[in-house]
């Protein structure tokens, strides 16, 4: 077994795909539309859906925002250099909503941007994901 996806809706289908190819260097794996029930899809990700887990974007038309609640955390995404990711994002213009630095309590770099929908993604020093946050 394994992760094959995480879905999350998004408000503008067009400007979360820029924002996930763009920004964050992902590429669009696929994407199909329902006119019956009226949504369309987009999976993007760093590598082919047979090997690695993806991002489901869910465009549900006429609908531009979502309550995210409280129970929701973040995405994680493992980079080489989260300090130069963050320059990078910035540059792009996305948003940094926690620079780059060791997470409380630890030692693992970490950071935080967010997307257009303002979904948090976590930002992980490549050399330091495999190891507990805390430690």
């Amino acid at each position: 077994m394994r992760i094959l996806h995480t879905m999350i809706r998004v408000g503008d289908l067009q400007r979360s795909v820029d924002f996930y190819t763009r920004v964050m260097g992902m590429k669009v794996l696929r994407t199909s539309e329902n006119t019956e029930y009226q949504y369309s899809l987009a999976f993007v990700g760093y590598g082919d859906e047979s090997v690695s887990s993806v991002i489901e974007l869910t465009y549900n038309w006429g609908t531009t925002t979502y309550d995210h609640g409280n129970a929701f955390g973040h995405i994680a995404i493992g980079v080489d250099d989260v300090a130069k990711m963050c320059d990078e994002v910035r540059q792009a213009g996305g948003k940094v909503t926690r620079e780059a630095g060791p997470v409380k309590g630890g030692t693992t770099i970490i950071a935080f941007v967010e997307d257009p929908d303002g979904y948090k993604l976590e930002l992980i020093q490549n050399d330091q994901a495999d190891k507990a946050l805390g430690n």
